[in-house]
């Protein structure tokens, strides 16, 4: 039987407390790992010794971790960075040993834990692929609430749009699409998933008129992985793959850079986006935002992204152990 879920507290002076609160919604079985003082005022909530450990109806179950302090909404404390930090390992290492069933996190302050505990990694995933002895990962965007999906799965994340000609290689690229493939294969269930690959230029370089990247390295890549059994077809002028008729035509796309996959699917589905970590050991789902320090504790979190990721959790989570 999959093990519950366990959803990690995040920052505990962002919006992660209410969402928490909320997150019974989604009606999947998971335990939620932080320190309870950190919950808001009223929260029925129950302390389990372990993800399986039953907490009555109604309740947050908790797998009590105790902080430096308290939380104040809006406001990180630098006390309590490396609870943070410690709370990631932690579920990490119960989901490795299979005492979770996956993880769901809910967000951090990057800067925060930089300058409260020295984090040294430019985020979760990063960190989240260091802890699992260095996997190599790709971050996955995916929608929950339109049809056809949308997924994407960006080649070049966090980076300036000046460097990103000369950090999109081909090797990258390759790697990107065979992570995605495997991951959609593995944790969404599709038997031969279908790959569309974006251009990095406007109208796919339009023969070269726009830039050769298209031309010289990312057809012919696309052409190879296809002889070699990937349903890939690209380079895709990335104007006209994201509406209903195109996506229709893939399972996932792999874009070249940030915006140029992220863009689409926050206008196509921001309330119920998922992040998503492929090609870690265990699953890992999030929230598609941030902190929201500016609204934190004024009780008008939106917790859809939440209750989307922590389903997705459980489906993946089950597809892991029926295979």
């Amino acid at each position: 039987m999959t093990a519950p879920l366990i959803l990690t507290c995040g920052e505990p002076g962002g919006i992660g407390p209410e969402l928490a609160a909320r997150a019974l919604e989604a009606g999947v079985p998971f335990v939620w790992l932080g320190d309870p003082r950190h919950l808001p005022e009223g929260t029925a909530w129950a302390e389990v010794a372990t993800p399986r450990h039953p907490a009555p109806p109604g309740t947050l179950p908790v797998l009590r971790h105790d902080f430096a302090a308290p939380a104040t909404p809006g406001r990180p404390d630098p006390a309590n960075a490396q609870g943070v930090i410690d709370v990631i390992a932690r579920a990490v290492g119960m989901a490795m040993r299979g005492e979770a069933g996956g993880i769901c996190t809910l967000p951090i302050s990057k800067q925060a834990l930089k300058e409260g505990a020295g984090f040294a990694f430019p985020g979760h995933t990063e960190y989240l692929a260091h802890l699992a002895g260095g996997a190599e990962v790709v971050m996955m965007l995916a929608s929950t609430t339109v049809e056809p999906p949308c997924r994407v799965v960006p080649a070049t994340i966090h980076i300036a749009l000046e460097d990103v000609p000369r950090a999109l290689t081909p090797e990258l690229m390759e790697r990107t699409i065979r992570i995605t493939h495997a991951g959609l294969i593995r944790d969404f269930g599709i038997a031969a998933p279908r790959i569309a690959v974006a251009g990095l230029n406007p109208h796919a370089g339009e023969g070269g008129a726009m830039g050769r990247q298209e031309l010289d390295w990312i057809a012919p890549l696309c052409r190879r992985l296809a002889a070699g059994g990937l349903a890939v077809t690209g380079p895709l002028p990335a104007d006209t793959m994201f509406h209903a008729p195109a996506r229709a035509r893939y399972d996932a796309a792999v874009a070249c850079y940030h915006d140029q996959g992220l863009i689409p699917i926050k206008t196509l589905d921001f309330a119920g986006g998922v992040n998503v970590t492929l090609g870690l050991p265990f699953v890992r789902t999030s929230p598609d935002h941030g902190t929201a320090f500016d609204i934190a504790g004024r009780g008008r979190a939106d917790p859809s992204s939440t209750i989307a990721a922590l389903r997705m959790a459980w489906d993946m989570a089950r597809k892991r152990a029926a295979a």
